[in-house]
């Protein structure tokens, strides 16, 4: 399979977590009527973001398959749309510990993977943010993977994606995209949000997308939206602005190998003169 239709649910999140898991649903499947292959939900699709809200939001999350309301859900919309789904992310509660969780499903509805934010999003703009996930969240141990008919594909949550170490292992590991469900703000997001995806796309030459949640001023945290796709060289392939929305990405994977034979960066490292992070 060489080409791949990808979807990003740039979603309308609000207080009710019912409402959020039906209209989530609802945009898995138009974008599976829309012909997705795949669909990427946004960071805390089913709560409002904010470390106040973690623990009152909270599931618990199965490692080999559902276990709580969102999971469920997600596994139903996977298998009805019968796409794989990147399930944005949830709180996830483990014993007396919270973490930032994203689930990935297949047609089937069966688990992929499971994969813990790793890097917390701890900033301190001054006069314009602080924001400080480790107050109430732990950090994953742990780098995820899933496959595909198309392909392996590497996830990463949010503040992740300014990490390029991941990437990095993730492409040396032989994956063609980096997919990170991520809720940027209006002060980070137009300084970088398109840039760190363009960034992990050049280094690597693999596909990169980012799914937000569309923008909510009434909300205590306002995301930059601009959910986007990048191709291996870089090039943005599909974007929006802030409102709700669904973006449409027709992946020609063969860009993967072909960016790589134009510029064999692959094969030029110099691993005797600094380390490979893929070698753990």
């Amino acid at each position: 399979m060489s080409t791949l239709r990808l979807a990003l649910v740039q979603l309308a999140v609000g207080a009710q977590k019912a409402a959020n898991l039906a209209n989530a649903r609802s945009k898995v499947l138009e974008a599976a009527r829309a012909g997705a292959q795949m669909v990427v939900l946004p960071e805390c699709f089913n709560s409002p973001y904010g470390t106040q809200y973690f623990a009152q939001y909270a599931e618990e999350v199965g490692a080999g398959g559902p276990c709580g309301e969102s999971t469920e859900a997600l596994a139903r919309m996977a298998q009805e749309a019968s796409v794989y789904l990147v399930g944005g992310s949830i709180p996830e509660r483990a014993g007396g510990d919270l973490f930032n969780t994203c689930t990935v499903w297949g047609p089937d509805g069966a688990q992929l993977a499971k994969h813990r934010k790793v890097h917390l999003f701890d900033i301190d703009f001054p006069g314009k943010i602080v924001f400080r996930e480790s107050e109430v969240l732990q950090p994953g141990d742990a780098l995820t993977e899933f496959g595909t008919p198309w392909g392996r594909f590497g996830v990463g949550i949010c503040y992740d994606m300014r990490f390029p170490e991941m990437a990095m292992v993730a492409a040396r590991r032989g994956c063609i995209a980096m997919l990170y469900p991520g809720a940027f703000n209006t002060t980070t997001g137009p300084l970088h949000w398109e840039l760190l995806l363009r960034a992990r796309a050049v280094d690597n030459q693999i596909f990169t997308a980012a799914c937000s949640p569309a923008r909510d001023l009434a909300a205590t945290y306002h995301a930059w939206g601009h959910s986007t796709i990048v191709d291996p060289y870089a090039r943005v392939l599909a974007t929006t602005a802030e409102a709700p929305d669904i973006v449409y990405g027709d992946l020609d994977l063969d860009l993967v190998a072909d960016a790589r034979r134009s510029v064999p960066v692959t094969t030029q490292r110099r691993f005797d003169l600094y380390p490979d992070v893929a070698k753990q």
